[in-house]
């Protein structure tokens, strides 16, 4: 579906990695106006901006904004591995810890959704989709549904359209289509929106050149999530990968 002038606007988050491309295309496939949100916070694979960016463009975004966020990398480089002015290494090939990961960054989640919350509220949008998942992640506590249930309530609080909906109207929405889908759903869904999802980013510390794209390297908790996924879902992944991790 195509979305026109009279279609209802919606914020849509993306970060340019599996699970933000895939909302998008549904948002899209909605009929959305979406209007896409990405953050440069200095995270090691900043590259998955670009891939945000055509991805953007492919799926017929009305606006794409990418917002500078780099203090923030400085700010949590103590308390987390994934930007770069952090002196933590990137668990490679490890098991996945039994409490919260290093590669967490404090408070990402509730960061992005406010300044989502923000623009939605200036554009007359009620819809925020967000790319969590609660069953094939490495248990960041912002991915969890409760706490899309109290950021949404939190929304609905603190916003001029929340108060407006306690009198009648529509208030604002998290939209979650991943949250309860396992990798390989996600795949299924994505290729049938027609995502090209060797345009998108997951690795969690990648290489690569500009002219030949991102390099995966295959060993992070990420790169293992993605490439159970597409062996789960029955078809190739398309990742560039320095070594192939093993399909769980």
């Amino acid at each position: 579906m195509t979305s026109s002038p009279s279609s209802p606007p919606s914020v849509v988050l993306l970060s340019g990695g599996l699970d933000s491309v895939t909302v998008l295309a549904v948002a899209a496939a909605q009929g959305q106006r979406v209007h896409a949100l990405s953050f440069d916070y200095g995270q090691r694979h900043v590259v998955e901006l670009a891939s945000a960016a055509r991805q953007a463009q492919r799926f017929g975004a009305v606006a794409h904004e990418t917002i500078d966020l780099s203090h923030l990398g400085r700010l949590v480089a103590p308390a987390t591995a994934l930007v770069e002015a952090s002196t933590l290494v990137v668990p490679k090939g490890e098991a996945p810890a039994s409490n919260i990961p290093i590669t967490y960054v404090p408070a990402r989640n509730t960061l992005f959704l406010s300044y989502a919350l923000a623009w939605a509220e200036t554009i007359g949008a009620r819809d925020i989709w967000i790319g969590v998942n609660a069953l094939d992640y490495s248990g960041y506590p912002d991915c969890r549904p409760e706490f899309i249930t109290a950021f949404e309530r939190t929304a609905n609080l603190a916003t001029r359209v929340g108060v407006e909906a306690a009198q009648g109207t529509t208030g604002i929405v998290i939209r979650t289509p991943l949250l309860d889908l396992h990798k390989h759903e996600i795949v299924a869904l994505g290729l049938s929106h027609g995502i090209d999802y060797a345009d998108t980013v997951s690795c969690y510390d990648p290489g690569g050149d500009v002219n030949e794209g991102p390099l995966a390297c295959g060993r992070c908790d990420s790169c293992g999530l993605r490439k159970t996924g597409f062996a789960r879902a029955g078809v190739e992944d398309p990742t560039r990968y320095v070594v192939a991790p093993p399909a769980g």
